[in-house]
């Protein structure tokens, strides 16, 4: 059964502020996360408990509770974990 995917607000209007052609890899790689959401790609964060999503050289922050994954944070690696 795959997981439902829910985006914070904050998330989605930082994915939809990015160039198309990344924006769409991203949309992309979040909708195959609901299929598998613990595949070799994706990293346990030390700090707290949520995980992280590589495309590229952005990172896509989120959690999962049950059988949903909150997408928190989308943006480029050197910002995204300020």
């Amino acid at each position: 059964m795959p997981f439902k995917i829910v985006w914070d607000e904050e998330a989605y209007n930082s994915l939809n502020k990015l160039e198309q052609s990344i924006s769409r890899r991203i949309f992309k790689k979040v909708e195959e996360l609901s299929e598998n959401p613990f595949s070799k790609d994706i990293k346990r964060l030390k700090v707290c408990n949520d995980f992280r999503l590589r495309v590229g050289d952005y990172r896509v922050v989120f959690s999962i509770e049950q059988n949903t994954i909150q997408i928190l944070k989308v943006g480029h690696r050197k910002n995204i974990y300020n």
